[in-house]
């Protein structure tokens, strides 16, 4: 991790099973997002109390984006360590646009309320080598700083 980035962990359950797609050079990107619910507990009523919903925006690449697609669907409760990432584009029509994201650098399925069962991969078992990462260059997934963000 580079400094001045911002490292968050989210705890919470995937909205919908992950989307993966495949850049022009070849580089596997799932995108998901992942609600996050704080919850309290109320003494007074003696019950436990939900807080405003949170959605995260997430991005894995390569190899990791391949397993979290194979691995993880719609209501997986997971724990996901990464770092937020601003994107900025340019819209068709001109408009500026911004948006806050995660890029993930490590995911798992939490045991916390149900039980996984984990096949280890060795490295270089599956996906296409790296090397064809857009925010290197500050582009995207799409192929240049003007088009939509991968999230």
């Amino acid at each position: 991790m580079s400094f001045g980035e911002t490292p968050v962990t989210l705890v919470g359950n995937l909205t919908d099973d992950p989307e993966l797609k495949f850049t022009d050079g070849g580089a596997a990107l799932a995108k998901f997002t992942i609600a996050v619910t704080p919850r309290s507990f109320d003494r007074t009523a003696n019950q436990w109390k939900d807080g405003t919903t949170a959605f995260y925006r997430c991005a894995a690449w390569r190899t990791l984006a391949e397993h979290v697609a194979e691995s993880l669907g719609k209501g997986s409760r997971v724990v996901a360590a990464g770092r937020m990432r601003q994107h900025d584009w340019t819209t068709d029509q001109g408009e500026k646009r911004s948006m806050l994201a995660v890029e993930v650098d490590d995911i798992g399925a939490s045991v916390r309320f149900t039980t996984v069962t984990v096949n280890a991969k060795r490295s270089g078992q599956s996906g296409p080598a790296g090397g064809d990462d857009p925010w290197a260059t500050g582009g995207t997934a799409a192929g240049g700083a003007d088009a939509e963000p991968p999230f």
